[in-house]
């Protein structure tokens, strides 16, 4: 029975620190677009290929020191 004088009280703290972290994320924007980053990865992006195509081949080693 004492054991929950001590659990009880940890239990509470730990909840507050969740709220406190779910409250956190509200403010700062975490869930204000929960489909774009959904929708985004179904889109080509050109500037990626864009990239690829100007990026060289890296030089052959000759094998000379």
């Amino acid at each position: 029975m004492s054991g929950l004088l001590y659990l009880i009280p940890i239990a509470l703290f730990l909840g507050l620190m969740g709220l406190a972290g779910f409250m956190w994320a509200l403010r700062s924007g975490q869930f204000d677009d929960l489909d774009g980053a959904a929708e985004r990865i179904l889109y080509d992006d050109e500037d990626e290929a864009e990239d690829d195509d100007n990026v060289s081949e890296p030089e052959k080693p000759t094998g000379k020191p």
